[in-house]
C-alpha cells in the first residue's frame, strides 16, 4: 500500500474539513489500523497530539489486528487528539490560514520581474499598485 498519499491525502483532507466540525461543535474521528497511524507519527510532526480528550474536535483511534485463537481480532491500541491548529501542525502549515490579501499581494509582486509586469498602453502598473488597491479600491 502507498502509505505515504494515504497519510498525506487524509490529514490534507482532515485539515479542510475540522474547521467546520469545530464551527458546529461536533466531533470528527479518524479510524486507522495502527500501521497508518504509525506511518503518519513517523513522517508528519505527531508530536503536540495529547491522549484524547471530549472537548477536541478531531480525534485520531488507532486498531491494531492481530490473531488470536486461529481468529483476526481488532483491538484499540491508541488515541490522540486535537483541533484546527494542530492538525495544521501535523501537515508543517501555519496555524492561521487567514492571511491578509495585501501580504500575499506584496509578496507575488516582490517576485514578478520587469519582463513579465503587467503593461497598460504604453505605462508598466506601478510596484505596490495590487497591494494598496486591495486595502484602498478608489
Amino acid at each position: 500500500m502507498n502509505w505515504k498519499m494515504t497519510a498525506k491525502t487524509t490529514l490534507v483532507q482532515l485539515h479542510h474539513k475540522i474547521e467546520t466540525f469545530e464551527h458546529i461543535g461536533k466531533h470528527l474521528v479518524l479510524v486507522a489500523q495502527d500501521c497508518l497511524i504509525d506511518y503518519m507519527k513517523r513522517e508528519f510532526s505527531f508530536d503536540h497530539l495529547q491522549q484524547a480528550r471530549i472537548g477536541d474536535p478531531m480525534h485520531f483511534h488507532g486498531y491494531r489486528v492481530f490473531r488470536s485463537d486461529g481468529r483476526l481480532r481488532l483491538q484499540l491500541d491508541q488515541r490522540w487528539s486535537t483541533d484546527s491548529a494542530g492538525i495544521a501542525r501535523c501537515l508543517g502549515l501555519q496555524t492561521s490560514t487567514n492571511v491578509e490579501l495585501k501580504e500575499v499581494l506584496a509578496q507575488v509582486e516582490a517576485k514578478i520581474s520587469r519582463d513579465t509586469v503587467l503593461n497598460v498602453g504604453d505605462a508598466p502598473l506601478a510596484t505596490g499598485t495590487l497591494a494598496s488597491k486591495a486595502v484602498d479600491p478608489s
